[in-house]
Parts: C-alpha cells; sequence; structure tokens
C-alpha cells in the first residue's frame, strides 16, 4: 500500500479518542498502515502523547511494539478551525514532517468537526493547499473525510456541497456514516444479490411489509445541545436508517463497489416518498441539560415511506426510532406474504421472514413453517440462524481502511445526501403530532393504533 499522512482535525475531541485512533492502532496491527504519519490538529494546547493517552482506554489490550510506532509517528499542534492562518501554519508543518520521514505526500484530511464549520473549512484547506485539488491521474492523492450530519436539511447540504465542489473532485471526497462499515449492513445486498432463493422473491408479489428500527434504551447522555437542533428524524433516520433503506431496496448495481453501489443507492433514495407518520418526545426531556424547556424536539419517529417504482409499488416501508426506549433494537424485518396451503387445513398463523439485526447482537435469521414434531399434520414457525458475534472489525476499522483503498462504497454520494434531506424534510413540513412517551416504554400510546392503521406486524 502507499504510504500516508492522516490530518486529523479535531484530534481531541471524543471522536477522535473513542473510534478514529483506537481505529487507526487496529490497522497498524494488521498491517494495513506500514508507512504512515498522524498529525493531530485542535484548540487544546496539549501534546502528541496526550492525543494518544486519551484513546488508550478505547483501544484495551495494547501492544507495545505497536504503540510505539504509533507514538513515534505522531505529531500534534495547536489548531483553530476559523482561523486562515492556522491552516498555512498546519499546511508548513505538515510539509515539513513529510520531507523529514520519506513521505510521498498522499494525504487523508479527516474533519472530526460540527458541519457548520464544513464549508469555511473545505476553504481554509484549498486555500492553504493542506488538501489540493487532484484527479486519479496524478501521482499523489488527497482524500476528505467528512462526518455526519452533512447539513440539518436540504439547502445546507446543498451549501456544504456547493462548495466542496468548487475547491475538489467528487471522487476525493468521502461523506461517511460508520454505520455504513458495520460487517452486516455491508452484508446486505450480497445476502439479497447471491441467493438464488431471495432474489426472485424481492419484490411486492412476495413481500408484504419490510420494517426498519433503530432504537434505543439511552437517552441524549449530555448532547442536549447538539441533539435539541437535530432530533430523531434527522440524528439517524436521515442516514442510518435511509441508508439501510435503500441497500435494501435497490436495484442490482453493476458492482457492491465504489460509486456502482451508491448510484444504485441514490436512485432508489430518489424514488421514496412519504405516507405517514407520528412523533414522540420521552417524559423529563425538556429537564435536560441544554435543552429548551418548551422543546418541540422529538426523540422518537415512526413514519411510513414507499418506493414508486414498480418493484415496490403497494409495500409498506415502517421506519422506527427513538431513545429511552424498552430496549435497544437495530434491524431489519421483511414480512414475506402469506401462502395458499392446500395440505393441510391447520395453515400457518405466520408468513415467513427474514430478520437482519445489527444490534444488540449481530445476525440474520430466515422464519420459515415446518411439522410440529410429535403431531401429523400441525405446523409451527422454526427460526434458521446465522450469527455474526464473533466478528472482530471495528467500524471506523473498516471505515478508515476503506478510505485508505479508495473504496467509496463507504461513502455517501452528494445525490444521495440530498435526496434524504428531501424525504426528511418532506416529514417534517407535514407537521406531524407529537406525543409523550414514558422512558423504558416502547413509544407514544398512540403508536399502536398508528401500526395496527398500516396493518404493521410487531416486531417487538
Amino acid at each position: 500500500m502507499n504510504d500516508c499522512t492522516i490530518v486529523l482535525l479535531g484530534a481531541s475531541g471524543d471522536l477522535a479518542k473513542r473510534k478514529i485512533i483506537p481505529a487507526l492502532y487496529r490497522l497498524i496491527e494488521r498491517g494495513i498502515l506500514k508507512k504512515f504519519l498522524l498529525i493531530g490538529a485542535a484548540l487544546d494546547s496539549i501534546s502528541s502523547d496526550q492525543m494518544l493517552q486519551q484513546a488508550e482506554e478505547f483501544i484495551g489490550d495494547i501492544n507495545n511494539v505497536v504503540w510505539e510506532k504509533l507514538q513515534k509517528s505522531s505529531f500534534y499542534l495547536t489548531f483553530n478551525f476559523t482561523n486562515a492562518a492556522d491552516y498555512t501554519a498546519l499546511q508548513q508543518q505538515t510539509h515539513e514532517y513529510e520531507k523529514q520521514h520519506g513521505m510521498s505526500g498522499n494525504r487523508i484530511i479527516y474533519v472530526a468537526a460540527a458541519s457548520q464549520f464544513f464549508c469555511e473549512i473545505t476553504r481554509y484547506l484549498a486555500a492553504s493547499g493542506l488538501a489540493q485539488r487532484l484527479d486519479t491521474k496524478e501521482k499523489i492523492w488527497h482524500r476528505l473525510v467528512y462526518e455526519k450530519p452533512f447539513g440539518h436539511d436540504l439547502p445546507s447540504a446543498q451549501e456544504i456541497n456547493r462548495c466542496i465542489e468548487k475547491s475538489f473532485f467528487e471522487q476525493q471526497i468521502y461523506r461517511i456514516d460508520h454505520f455504513l462499515s458495520k460487517e452486516l449492513v455491508s452484508n446486505i445486498a450480497l445476502l439479497r444479490f447471491t441467493n438464488i432463493f431471495f432474489e426472485p422473491l424481492w419484490n411486492n408479489r412476495y413481500i408484504d411489509n419490510v420494517q426498519i428500527f433503530l432504537n434505543e434504551k439511552i437517552g441524549i447522555e449530555g448532547r442536549g445541545a447538539y441533539y435539541d437542533q437535530y432530533g430523531a428524524l434527522a440524528d439517524v433516520m436521515q442516514n442510518h436508517m435511509l441508508e439501510m433503506l435503500a441497500l435494501i431496496a435497490m436495484e442490482s448495481p453493476a458492482t457492491l463497489l465504489g460509486d456502482d453501489v451508491r448510484t444504485a443507492r441514490a436512485e432508489l433514495l430518489a424514488q421514496v416518498n412519504f405516507a405517514d407518520g407520528i412523533l414522540g418526545q420521552y417524559e423529563g426531556y425538556q429537564a435536560e441539560h441544554a435543552v429548551s424547556p418548551d422543546s418541540k424536539t422529538e426523540t422518537f419517529a415512526a413514519v411510513v415511506l414507499t418506493v414508486n417504482n414498480k418493484r415496490w409499488q403497494g409495500v409498506p416501508f415502517y421506519l422506527e426510532t427513538g431513545k429511552k426506549l424498552a430496549e435497544k433494537q437495530t434491524g431489519i424485518y421483511i414480512t414475506f406474504k402469506e401462502v395458499d396451503c392446500l395440505l393441510t387445513k391447520q395453515c400457518p398463523s405466520q408468513p415467513n421472514s427474514l430478520t437482519i439485526q445489527i444490534a444488540p447482537k449481530q445476525f440474520f435469521s430466515l422464519q420459515v413453517n415446518a411439522k410440529k414434531v410429535g403431531s401429523f399434520a400441525a405446523v409451527e414457525p422454526v427460526q434458521m440462524e446465522f450469527c455474526h458475534n464473533n466478528i472482530a472489525l471495528l467500524a471506523y476499522e473498516t471505515l478508515l481502511e476503506a478510505i485508505y483503498k479508495a473504496d467509496q462504497s463507504v461513502a455517501v454520494r452528494f445525490d444521495e445526501i440530498e435526496y434524504s434531506w428531501k424525504i426528511i424534510d418532506a416529514i417534517k413540513s407535514a407537521d406531524l403530532p407529537l406525543y409523550r412517551y414514558k422512558p423504558e416504554s416502547h413509544g407514544p400510546q398512540e403508536l399502536k393504533t398508528f401500526t395496527r392503521m398500516h396493518k404493521i406486524r410487531e416486531q417487538k
């Protein structure tokens, strides 16, 4: 692999110490990163050793050889996102470090900052030369990584995209969401397209409905200032959940790499329409730190979406997410239509279903009907299950490796971002009712009527 300089903007932050630096450690340990530099930059006045020490507890058992290699290749500079002169100084120092260590000039610029700074950061990166507009014909490469959320609505996302395209090529840009790097999420398309007993059935003739859940037991965990600006729709539905929907419902791409899969996801999202929904807010949310005492921000959302194409006409896609619910649950549940049973009067009461669970455990399970043991013709549902729990790769480890190898399938293209915001903005403009719900419940009481009205089978 090529050598690489990783410039981490926001290196003293929570994301850097919990996710990014531990992921870099794993890539060194696995021999993926052989010749590299890590240059951290943030507002705090700390040393490179302190930057790394903050991440130690999130790495676990440390191999001294790997840790020493990381230490020797790491540097830190005090840096202000909004100060143009700091970018020039960072570029000069980065260039000097690269000369000293015989680096080629390949760079990953990781922007671990809030999206309201993306335009300003992008302009300064280009003006300083810290990141250059380089196409694939150049001998060196520069790749820019932007963390979600990417804007807070469609106009803000469009503005950021326009800022980026003025200075860089789209193939240099990685708008990332770690959810796409989760092992089971990345397996969704393979599960569908490589199995003859699924692909012919993947349409409205055989599938009754699709449900996608991302529910959490925790609350906002001290993130009141951030969460109250976004809410459940923008925080996880716009990205994680719509990405899962796109993977489940997209047409077959030429490959599952790079722009092929991103084009398929984008084409699908362009056909998604909002049908109905309800919102909720857990009791006590308004008393959370940094939350407005009269806040109308939703901490729960349940919506029904449709896909306006021949394959999915008439199939409801039910998406549900919330904070402080009864259980942690992230998964996709595909319910097939009931079969006409001709062999026995005791026909199965439950249709076949496919479960793809991402949390708290990772597995996929197919529910089929079989003869009940000890009976002559009675039928009972049985589960055929494949478990992913032994997979050790972390989401950010997979993500950074993909960026290093220029695999853009883990990144979200500009049109995917804009289509997903159009869907969320349509939901918000519907002025849905906001209901209160008790912590550790399954959401608002009104949810039962809503799901019954839309004939959504309960999966809890």
